[in-house]
Order: structure tokens, then C-alpha cells, then sequence
């Protein structure tokens, strides 16, 4: 099989994503349970949850690359799903490993990047009719 560029750069970003997603849960399981109240836990978790929700969506995105051009609607769709998982579910990673509220204001711009990404896909999907 042979991938574009774009297509093996995305498959490498949500591998590298899907990786650190798992790793980020079990540390966050089994290495920050005692150390993180309920709450800030419960922070941490949501990072990984849509950090593993994203990883996956840009694993299913490199099955829409075709092999010899890259639409910029799906480039900017991997763009900003990555985009995403580092600003939201790194600035929630922030906040509760350092306990300061401060990041909780930076996350939903990477609510944003993954609201941009979904809309890029859609109007992909648009224009292919």
C-alpha cells in the first residue's frame, strides 16, 4: 500500500497520539490515582478520553487520503485534529497535574480546533457528493 505524504505524516500523528493516549492512562490509573483528588482525576481522564476519540479520528482519516493528491479540507482536518489534542487535552493535562486553573481557560480553543476539524471533514464530505 502506498500512502501520500499528508496520509503517512496523519498516520504517524495518530499513532504517536493513539501511543502517548494509552501511556497518559495508565499513568494516570495507576500512577496518579493517589496522588490527584477525584476531581483533578477526573480532569486528566477527559484529557485522555479525547485525546484517544481524536487519535482514532485521524487513523480513520489517512483511509480517506487519496494516493496522489491531499484536499486541503483533509489536510486541514489532521492539521487540526493534532491541533486539538495538544491544546485541549494538554491544557487539561496542565491543570490537573499543576492545580492551576488558569489552563482550563486555554482548553476550549482546542474545543475549537476539533469543532474546525469535524467542519472540514464535513464540507469534505460536501463537495465529494
Amino acid at each position: 500500500m502506498s500512502l501520500s505524504p499528508i496520509a503517512r505524516q496523519t498516520l504517524l500523528f495518530a499513532s504517536l497520539w493513539g501511543f502517548l493516549g494509552v501511556g497518559l492512562g495508565a499513568f494516570g490509573a495507576h500512577g496518579l490515582k493517589s496522588q490527584l483528588s477525584p476531581a483533578l482525576l477526573l480532569v486528566f481522564e477527559t484529557g485522555v478520553k479525547y485525546q484517544m476519540y481524536h487519535a482514532l479520528a485521524l487513523l480513520g482519516l489517512v483511509l480517506l487520503f487519496p494516493s496522489d493528491s491531499a484536499p486541503p479540507a483533509l489536510v486541514w482536518a489532521s492539521r487540526l485534529f493534532s491541533l486539538g489534542i495538544l491544546i485541549f487535552s494538554g491544557s487539561l493535562y496542565l491543570l490537573s497535574l499543576t492545580g492551576v486553573r488558569t489552563w482550563g481557560a486555554v482548553t476550549p480553543l482546542g474545543g475549537l480546533a476539533f469543532l474546525s476539524a469535524w467542519a472540514c471533514l464535513a464540507y469534505y464530505a460536501w463537495k465529494s457528493r
